[in-house]
């Protein structure tokens, strides 16, 4: 089948590659040229592990292809998927300028019956919107159909090769058959394909992040409290987590949630509430734990260091907001950072994938380091803030004779608390019991 995908971001260059894998031809667009030409040459312009493999086997076998031209793009393809950003707005809403820009443009360009499906995650109501605009533009026949995005960074390609589900919104029974058969060679083990009206299809999506981010600030609580009543976040986790109503997934505690769709998500569905004259008070809360709860790490460093850090020197392992990504949208470890400088005190940071991104963000206002261990240099704390494996088994005899003081502030919880006492580290973790 022919495919054409309106931008090539995150969600747009990973769905073109993984519809390119199963034999579709496909075609992205971007108006970036520079970014166009850097992908027809083969660069990714993206960190996920297991794209860049089938990036270039599927431009070697021209299955995918790039362009700046949308005309060009759309003219053959029956599907025209729009992966476009949908930031939110200064009030919180998402911003559907580039969505419906967009599907203006294509419906001036229609010669025939075509799809077009939003994967951006967009508020209900959206079809609807994309419709008028191009019913503006065209008297020719069309489908707006809504299939949201799951796709977790860094497990991308398998999430979208190999999904828990698959969501569809279309009342449209041409949109209907040509959407199940582009993804029949997903679901071959049976998991769902659920086809649903257009305005539940993207409620569902924003229901199903702002679910998840009310997971993890729940337990960031517990791990606050279990810090107050001398209980341990770990122990409590593998008892409720072991209740299959509750599950095991996305109740580790820290340091917050960040990236690009569980803030942008949580916020756009409050708002979304606020529009229908609905409060959601659950999300509300949600939010205001989460930016206290990406704080808690330099909270604990003042308090060990008597409330003053000015001129104190500190070593950060990890700056992406989750492993095996280099997306630092709404990181943690900015503001933590943040809250450093304010103080007055500096920051030599290491992040496997992530410090190019940052240092076009901060420039000089922190130092990087080659290695993990470079960063640690006469430090005063070493303060963990993305759970990257290589930061799991560190040569603790090493960070001794590097570390100015054996000091440990960990937000994410990486080691054993007898690990700890046996190596006779300071380490302050999240909802655990403090080692002196």
């Amino acid at each position: 089948m022919k495919i054409a995908v309106v931008g090539t971001g995150y969600v747009g260059l990973v769905t073109g590659t993984c519809l390119a894998e199963t034999g579709n031809q496909v075609t992205c667009v971007d108006i970036n040229e520079k970014k166009v030409e850097m992908m027809k040459s083969g660069q990714v312009p993206i960190y996920e592990p297991g794209l860049e493999l089938l990036f270039n086997r599927n431009i070697s076998h021209n299955r995918l292809s790039f362009t700046t031209n949308l005309q060009e793009a759309i003219k053959d393809a029956k599907i025209i998927f729009l992966a476009l950003p949908t930031p939110p707005g200064g009030d919180g809403a998402a911003d559907l300028s580039y969505v419906l820009g967009a599907a203006k443009d294509i419906a001036k360009l229609l010669k025939e019956y075509k799809v077009i499906v939003t994967k951006s995650t967009v508020p209900v109501g959206t079809a609807d919107k994309v419709t008028a605009i191009m019913k503006q533009h065209t008297d020719l026949e069309f489908a707006v159909v809504s299939n949201p995005e799951f796709l977790r960074e860094g497990v991308a390609i398998d999430d979208f090769m190999k999904p828990d589900r698959v969501v569809i919104g279309t009342m449209d029974e041409r949109a209907r058959k040509l959407m199940g058969e582009l993804y029949s060679p997903y679901v071959r083990q049976g998991n769902p394909i659920v086809f649903m009206d257009e305005r539940s299809s993207e409620l569902t999506k924003y229901a199903a992040n702002s679910f998840l981010a009310t997971k993890i600030s729940f337990m960031n609580e517990i791990a606050n409290l279990c810090e107050k009543v001398g209980a341990d976040v770990d122990m409590v986790r593998r008892g409720i987590g072991a209740d299959d109503r509750i599950g095991r997934r996305f109740l580790f505690s820290g340091i917050g949630y960040g990236g690009s769709c569980f803030p942008k998500d949580v916020q756009a569905l409050a708002k979304s509430a606020e529009e229908n004259e609905y409060e959601f008070r659950i999300l509300n809360s949600v939010m205001k734990v989460n930016e206290i709860q990406k704080k808690v790490l330099v909270e604990k460093l003042k308090k060990y260091f008597k409330g003053d850090i000015k001129g104190k020197k500190f070593a950060m392992w990890g700056l992406a907001f989750k492993p095996e990504t280099d997306d630092i949208r709404e990181a943690p470890s900015l503001y933590v950072i943040d809250e450093l400088l304010k103080a007055g005190a500096s920051v030599v940071a290491f992040d496997p994938e992530a410090m190019n991104n940052v240092k076009a963000l901060l420039g000089d206002q922190i130092s990087y380091a080659e290695n993990q261990y470079k960063a640690l240099k006469d430090a005063d704390a070493l303060l963990i803030v993305t759970e990257w494996s290589v930061f799991r088994t560190p040569d603790f005899d090493l960070l001794e004779n590097l570390l100015k003081n054996k000091v440990i502030f960990d937000g994410r919880n990486l080691y054993d608390l007898q690990k700890m006492i046996d190596c006779g580290f300071y380490y302050n973790s999240i909802g655990r019991k403090v080692i002196e």
